[in-house]
């Protein structure tokens, strides 16, 4: 069990998901939940992007739309990442929409509709230039013929791509992926198939560019309230942080200049001061890359970061010639009144992404 201590705020994953609906005005939403909800936890913040008007769930795999439906949640939901082993028959027999990226992969999907008795409603993946999963131009009309010809197993009810440097607004590859997409989706349409759905919009399209945000958009990491991009206006669009991370600090002592502190000795005390202890380390999910000054922390509003290495249930901190803090004080990681994942991020060089699912990931979620 970890020593720290995750809280999810699901009231403000609720407002997110508004304020990103306010956005796209013309569309649904599709609230993306996948990897434990970005480490939100999968079932309620699914929850709680429903209450925001999400009419739409999106997950990658098989076993969260699964677990969506046996927590009682009825409502549209789009699974796309699996291979041959999928239970298709399962998925489809609890209303589960489906994504074909392949011909191979909409052959599976017809068999197991067949063998269930029941019409398996479709998405075409479209590789419009990110090279993941998605059947090529080249290959669409050939999936197109299998997906007629089996219209007793299959409807195909959506068109989807995914934008490779949305996050960077202007960049010449969006507008190239949108062209393709919009070729894909009109020669889908050409067949007379009446798509129900077209999504490209990821967060930041969803933010940015509001010509792309066709019959629904599929924000992922802004119903977390974490900006995908910067806000011109400097407000992070309107939107909240949901998860807050703390610990606890168990031991304060005092210790003269000129010590070491920490496996190596990273660190060493630049004046007497004081030290604080905190009970966390990197198997809690605590980036080891983060030590030695850089990850962020903050003890009743003042900030701290870490000095010496980030060892397996423990850090370090230089609180500071005759600091406040004492033994219970409660360490914020991330959180309103500390550091965001933002700033954690930079301290260990990777992005807010990883950061959330990190610190979610590795410990039980508990209810704001």
């Amino acid at each position: 069990m970890s020593r720290l201590n995750v809280t999810v705020d699901h009231a403000a994953i609720t407002r997110n998901v508004e304020r990103l609906a306010a956005h796209a005005p013309g569309a649904e939403v599709m609230a993306v939940v996948k990897a434990d909800a970005y480490g939100h936890g999968l079932v309620g913040a699914s929850a709680a992007a429903r209450a925001g008007g999400a009419t739409w769930l999106g997950v990658a795999q098989p076993d969260e739309a699964i677990a969506l439906r046996e927590a009682g949640d009825a409502g549209r939901l789009l699974c796309w990442l699996y291979g041959p082993e999928a239970p298709f028959r399962l998925l489809i027999r609890r209303g589960v929409d489906l994504s074909a990226s392949s011909l191979e992969v909409l052959d599976m999907i017809v068999a197991a509709a067949r063998m269930a008795g029941e019409v398996a409603r479709v998405h075409v993946c479209l590789d419009t230039g990110l090279s993941r999963e998605g059947v090529r131009p080249e290959g669409l009309s050939a999936l197109l013929d299998a997906a007629l010809a089996a219209d007793d197993a299959v409807v195909v009810v959506g068109a989807w791509s995914h934008l490779a440097w949305a996050d960077q607004p202007g960049h010449p590859t969006i507008d190239r992926q949108a062209d393709v997409f919009r070729d894909g989706v009109a020669a889908i349409e050409a067949r007379g198939i009446a798509l129900e759905v077209r999504h490209l919009a990821n967060s930041a399209a969803t933010l940015t560019r509001p010509d792309l945000h066709f019959d629904l958009v599929r924000p992922g990491i802004a119903v977390y309230g974490l900006p995908p991009v910067p806000d011109a206006d400097g407000g992070d669009w309107g939107l909240e942080p949901a998860m807050r991370v703390t610990a606890s600090l168990a031991l304060v002592k005092d210790v003269p200049a000129g010590e070491g502190v920490s496996y190596g000795h990273e660190y060493t005390t630049p004046r007497d001061t004081r030290l604080g202890l905190v009970t966390a380390g990197y198997s809690d999910g605590i980036f080891r890359a983060a030590g030695s000054g850089r990850g962020p922390v903050a003890i009743g509003g003042r900030r701290h970061v870490i000095a010496g290495r980030v060892c397996m249930d423990q850090v370090v901190l230089d609180l500071g010639p005759d600091a406040p803090e004492r033994a219970g004080d409660e360490v914020v990681l991330i959180g309103a009144d500390g550091p965001s994942a933002r700033e954690w991020a930079e301290a260990a060089g990777t992005i807010d992404y990883e950061i959330v699912c990190r610190f979610g990931g590795l410990k039980e979620k508990l209810p704001a």
